[in-house]
């Protein structure tokens, strides 16, 4: 089994840092050159410069160890204003960064959305995710490969290079079966994989059920043999573009017979892709980008208060970087399009069984506009309670989850919009609001036993990677 990469500057390895140095050409979604981004590189190249000489360190080597990590998020701070808690030792002295990572060590981080696919996966665009994320995580420099997005990439970045405990291998569908990134069957083989590696369960696994597709509740009936721990849906089809088979979750001729044998076979954790659309979803999706909406699930919720809905990417209607005229329109109104409409589903119809998945929809903001990103979570965690937000990355998408995992630790909601929008602060790296979002409110949604995370195979190796100096 592999070893963490990095520098060991501190004691042990470290991990990527998230952001990326040299990006003069990147856009942000608008087409316009990312100016805040590119200030913050240009003041991380300073500080590496700065801390790095007193170690005897190149910039590069620097900003590979743990202080680099904590310079990066200085950096940031020093843009976007106070967003990110990290102190000026951490960046300056190498013991103080071990120290911080020694404390969190034991955090226990469950990451309910992550991804990989099959060997024969016949599509590379999904690899234009990895390109998006070499803005912030320089472990994905170079040529974002097939092999970075099957099996033995995915166990290195999300089990050996982050702080992950426990995962949840998720997949989609399409309307060419080919291009589906895992089928059902090799989702539950790679949950037997993972537990013969690790010597305990670690990963969880979802299976597909796909509403109207011919032979769709058979294979329903087929998956709960496999017992799956949850399941995976797609309520406009298929993710990247227009799909023959939309359906929504209110739809009582067509969906409510499957979820009627959910409850009976006692799998009742039912995850459901919404919102991510691409940016020019009205010419991609042009009669299937609203089944991506929050309409259909108030009544399916109320309905079925048997199942748990776990709304993922937490409805954020686009995928990629907020623009400018959304985060302005944020700064005015608190509005974040579909984020909003699903947060205010809870009080207005009288449910509490929907819970806000974080995929994707953290990944692209909490670097890039942090602010934004703490504006979704203080939506989410004030319209639908503090245990309804679930932790999950879409990783391997994105590369090692460590960098979402460390800005979520750091991240603080702005006194600015704690006055103006009555959000709740975010808390410490392991205060109980955070705890809560790495694992707590998992526990309500999935069965695991984290003794057996304490004493595993993968738990001594990590522990032995820990203690090289």
């Amino acid at each position: 089994m592999a070893r963490r990469k990095g520098s060991k500057l501190g004691g042990r390895p470290v991990f990527p840092l998230p952001t990326r140095i040299h990006c003069e050409g990147d856009t942000d979604s608008g087409g316009q050159r990312n100016g805040e981004m590119l200030r913050v590189e240009k003041r991380l190249l300073e500080l590496a410069e700065s801390f790095g000489k007193p170690m005897g360190l190149d910039r590069r080597r620097f900003l590979q160890s743990s202080c680099g990590m904590a310079a990066a998020f200085m950096a940031m701070n020093s843009v976007f204003g106070p967003l990110f808690t990290v102190a000026a030792a951490e960046a300056a002295d190498p013991e103080a960064a071990a120290e911080r990572r020694r404390m969190l060590a034991e955090q226990l981080i469950v990451d309910v959305q992550t991804h990989f696919v099959y060997p024969e996966y016949p599509s590379r665009g999904i690899l234009g995710l990895r390109e998006l994320a070499k803005r912030w995580n320089p472990q994905l420099q170079g040529e974002q490969t097939v092999d970075k997005i099957q099996f033995d990439n995915f166990f290195e970045e999300v089990f050996i290079n982050s702080d992950t405990a426990l995962a949840v291998l998720s997949s989609a569908p399409a309307d060419d079966p080919k291009r589906y990134f895992l089928h059902n069957d090799e989702l539950i083989r790679a949950r037997q994989r993972v537990e013969e590696m690790a010597g305990s369960r670690r990963l969880l696994a979802h299976a597909l059920f796909t509403p109207g597709r011919p032979g769709w509740l058979e294979e329903l009936e087929r998956a709960i043999a496999m017992k799956p721990d949850a399941w995976k849906g797609y309520t406009v089809g298929m993710p990247f573009g227009e799909s023959r088979w939309p359906w929504r979750l209110d739809d009582e001729k067509l969906v409510y017979p499957a979820y009627e044998k959910m409850v009976k076979a006692g799998i009742t954790t039912v995850c459901i892709h919404k919102g991510l659309l691409p940016s020019n979803y009205r010419q991609r999706m042009p009669s299937t980008w609203k089944y991506g909406g929050v309409d259909d699930v108030p009544r399916a919720a109320r309905d079925w208060p048997q199942l748990r809905f776990l709304i993922y990417h937490s409805a954020i209607r686009t995928g990629g970087l907020p623009s400018g005229e959304q985060s302005q329109a944020f700064e005015k109104t608190g509005e974040i399009p579909w984020v909003s409409d699903l947060a205010r589903i809870p009080e207005r119809h009288g449910v509490n069984n929907i819970y806000a998945e974080l995929g994707s929809v953290f990944a692209v903001t909490c670097v890039s506009a942090p602010r934004y990103c703490a504006g979704i979570l203080g939506t989410l965690i004030k319209g639908m309670g503090a245990d309804k937000v679930l932790w999950g990355t879409d990783s391997v998408w994105y590369g090692s989850p460590q960098w979402q995992i460390e800005a979520l630790r750091r991240l603080e909601m702005p006194e600015a919009l704690q006055k103006k929008f009555g959000f709740r602060p975010l808390g410490p790296a392991a205060g109980e609001l955070k705890n809560r979002i790495f694992a707590a409110n998992a526990r309500q949604v999935y069965s695991f036993d984290t003794a057996a995370l304490q004493t595993d195979k993968l738990a001594q190796i990590k522990r032995a990677a820990a203690a090289t100096p």
